[in-house]
């Protein structure tokens, strides 16, 4: 392998690893330049969309594509391809190594296993209740709890086994608007008491990131991908609303 190509590819991986793990699109840019000037290549050409990423060298004889099937959140793998390039920026690593180690990061760094993930949903529906609802009734703090952590499983397990966009986000929101509906109609909970439950869980299902990065894009002038972002983030947001909205209707 050559020395433009090595640096093409170097690139295309660690825009490919931040874009694919919910990194915005001018960090991905910012990244991919740099490591093309602190390989000598100055005047680098870089495109990146939501979808995929296309670079060519100036010296170059070819130019590349890079798709973007799916993309998630997964910061660590954002933090590690930014702690590379700097390596390689200040000459602590060449770059044969910085690719081998993004192809490392790539397949080998772990996510969070799925009981922590569930313990992080539960904690987070508990605590976020009590501090936007003021209601904190042992009751019905484990009925967020059991809200919260039944309405992630149900996310999770559809998102690994199903892989169908928007539908976990409904099937978890069912899961949630049961879950306080059961209190309502058999434990006597207030109406209050089951939106104050519904408000806790549904927060480890917001699509914060995504909301943020789309107004990043947009402020940074990616006229492109940031409403791309926000149409996907406005379309998780309706799956959620329409999944709460038929159990509401039960009441």
């Amino acid at each position: 392998m050559d020395e433009a190509q090595l640096v093409m590819d170097t690139a295309l991986l660690a825009g490919q690893i931040l874009l694919a793990n919910g990194s915005e699109i001018a960090r991905v840019e910012d990244t991919m330049q740099r490591i093309a000037d602190n390989a000598g290549y100055r005047y680098a050409n870089i495109f990146v969309l939501l979808t995929g990423i296309t670079m060519s060298l100036p010296d170059g004889e070819s130019t590349q594509v890079r798709p973007i099937h799916s993309r998630t959140i997964d910061l660590e793998k954002v933090a590690q391809v930014n702690t590379l390039s700097r390596q390689f920026a200040s000459d602590e690593i060449d770059l044969p190594t910085f690719y081998q180690q993004l192809r490392q990061i790539e397949v080998a760094v772990p996510t969070f296993p799925f009981w922590l993930q569930e313990l992080a949903a539960i904690v987070v529906s508990m605590t976020l209740m009590v501090a936007f609802t003021g209601i904190d009734a042992p009751v019905k703090l484990l009925f967020a709890m059991l809200a919260g952590g039944g309405g992630y499983a149900v996310f999770y397990y559809v998102n690994h086994e199903l892989r169908v966009r928007f539908l976990s986000e409904f099937l978890a929101s069912l899961v949630i608007g049961f879950v306080a509906y059961v209190g309502i109609r058999w434990l006597g909970f207030t109406h209050a008491a089951g939106d104050a439950v519904i408000i806790g869980a549904l927060m480890p299902l917001v699509p914060g990131v995504p909301i943020m990065n789309a107004f990043r894009d947009t402020m940074s002038g990616n006229y492109l991908s940031g409403p791309a972002r926000a149409v996907e983030a406005v379309l998780s947001v309706c799956a959620i609303g329409l999944g709460i909205a038929i159990m509401v209707s039960l009441w």
